[in-house]
């Protein structure tokens, strides 16, 4: 049976295959997909953790080769050093205990290890590094010691806030008594800033631990008060000689 004209007509004014509507002749076009939001958040989240990984194996090295290089562990707080190793000792078992993703935390061993170095740097310049020994029992034994039960470790993560807190106090007040910031390393108190703002982006995305974030929007802020002091304080120095 033979088609009518009006077949024939809509049949004309129907696209070619991959025409895409283009007219005759000529191929179709495509938008190119929008990026996706997904994508874009697992980009910068990679870019956050390794970035603070890489920071972070650095992180001390400033500061050892300061204390060095002046033979003097002049400007540094010992009781500043001490605390945040404590605090960054909580902060990693607890983080382990809860099974967090590794990649938010794995920075934590690579710091403790450099504050140990830098421990016993102080200790050496200050003219007894055995003196060394006890704090470093201390700290293998509270690893231990703190899942024991399991209120002990959250206890100890709610006081790490303060611990941390109180070590950058400590700093601040070695600072300002001595009005001097010696070997102290204005590098290594800014790359800390960086490795608190990148973990606030990173517990955002990840975790949303209240209790950590807290922890690093305080890290941040004090660490940047750290560097503008130390800054200050330099600059005192060289308008003096």
């Amino acid at each position: 049976m033979g088609r009518g004209p009006t077949a024939r007509t809509q049949e004309a004014s129907l696209p070619a295959p991959g025409s895409g509507g283009a007219g005759p002749g000529r191929p179709g076009r495509r938008n190119p997909p929008s990026p996706s939001p997904a994508g874009a958040m697992e980009t910068l989240l990679w870019f956050c953790n390794w970035s603070t990984l890489g920071v972070c194996a650095a992180l001390k090295l400033p500061q050892i080769s300061a204390v060095l290089g002046a033979r003097s562990s002049r400007g540094i707080s010992l009781p500043s050093l001490l605390l945040e190793l404590a605090g960054f000792l909580v902060f990693l078992r607890y983080q382990c205990y809860y099974e967090y993703p590794l990649l938010t935390y794995l920075e934590y061993p690579i710091l403790i290890a450099q504050d140990l170095i830098l421990l016993l740097c102080v200790f050496h310049f200050n003219g007894d590094v055995r003196r060394a020994a006890p704090y470093i029992i201390v700290c293998v034994s509270a690893w231990f010691l703190l899942t024991l039960q399991q209120w002990i470790l959250d206890l100890a993560m709610n006081l790490c806030t303060f611990i941390s807190a109180a070590s950058k106090f400590a700093q601040l007040q070695y600072l300002w008594k001595s009005r001097d910031s010696g070997a102290a390393s204005a590098l290594t108190w800014s790359l800390a800033s960086y490795t608190c703002a990148a973990r606030i982006m990173t517990t955002l995305m990840t975790t949303n631990d209240l209790t950590i974030l807290t922890r690093f929007v305080i890290m941040l802020a004090l660490n940047i008060w750290v560097t503008a002091t130390i800054l200050h304080y330099r600059k005192t120095d060289i308008k003096s000689e």
